[in-house]
């Protein structure tokens, strides 16, 4: 499989990956490594250009060790992306197997499509790029609190690994990190990345999270509003991106401010216990 041929959603998430990453080409797959970040399970991952079958899954466990866990005896978990829409496939050994089945959409918003919030946020606020150097903490305590069901002294190591990268990008101009201050307390973050440190290429989110304690707001709206601003102003990006869960609450903000879906893909995820994934 060829990176060349992955579809969109896929070709921005690589935007991150060639940061610290392993992109290997393979006849039946796309190997992503992150040695730095064992634990980042979507950078440690294996990538499908169409469904596996029920009856594949002893194979590409064996696929997952050669490529994966086997290099990176860390890599506990297992991660299979499919670089297409889901058909309803039935996989009842995967499931038996203790595979979750996930679905994403990507979303697109171009110039001249952003719409304002629905609604005015609840109190004082302030979005601006945070400084990496200084303010990764910060962020990083409002990004933990959207561990979900796993470990937090592990995620937060999770975490700091992943700034170390961010922080990459962030010096080659191909990444800002936002924080929206409500009544003078960091309450939410998000990321935007783009593929190069030249104006004109798209924009993408990354882990837009607001505090467990400011949610209900507005606030996400707010600041996905300000930051698709700057992608598309400051930036000059002929599009920005987010990829979100299409059964998740987030989703609807998304499309309220004039995002729209553009593709689907899904994957297979088995966790391991006590883990840090992403």
């Amino acid at each position: 499989m060829r990176v060349g041929d992955l579809r969109t959603g896929w070709q921005t998430d690589l935007i991150l990956h060639r940061f610290g990453g392993e992109l290997i080409e393979r006849e039946d797959c796309l190997v992503l490594r992150t040695p730095a970040n064992p634990t980042f399970y979507w950078g440690n991952c294996l990538v499908l250009p169409r469904a596996p079958r029920d009856e594949d899954l002893a194979h590409w466990l064996t696929r997952f060790e050669a490529e994966i866990s086997g290099p990176q005896p860390a890599s506990r978990h297992v991660a299979i992306g499919v670089d297409a829409p889901w058909a309803g496939e039935a996989l009842p050994a995967w499931t038996e197997a203790g595979f979750e089945t996930f679905q994403h959409t990507l979303l697109r918003l171009g110039p001249g499509e952003l719409r304002p919030p629905s609604r005015a946020a609840r109190g004082e606020v302030l979005v601006r790029p945070v400084d990496p150097l200084t303010e990764a903490e910060a962020v990083m305590d409002v990004e933990s609190t959207d561990s979900g069901p796993f470990e937090p002294v592990g995620y937060r190591h999770y975490l700091r690994l992943q700034w170390a990268r961010y922080l990459e990008m962030h010096a080659a101009g191909q990444l800002l990190w936002f924080g929206l201050w409500c009544d003078g307390t960091l309450a939410a973050t998000c990321g935007l990345i783009r593929a190069s440190s030249a104006n004109e290429t798209p924009g993408r989110f990354q882990h837009v999270v607001t505090h467990a304690d400011w949610r209900r707001r507005g606030l996400a709206s707010a600041l996905v509003h300000a930051v698709s601003r700057h992608a598309l102003e400051a930036w000059c990006a002929p599009a920005a991106y987010m990829l979100a869960d299409p059964d998740d609450v987030a989703i609807g903000i998304y499309r309220s401010l004039g995002y729209r879906e553009v593709e689907t893909s899904w994957g297979l995820q088995r966790n391991a216990p006590q883990d840090r994934p992403a």
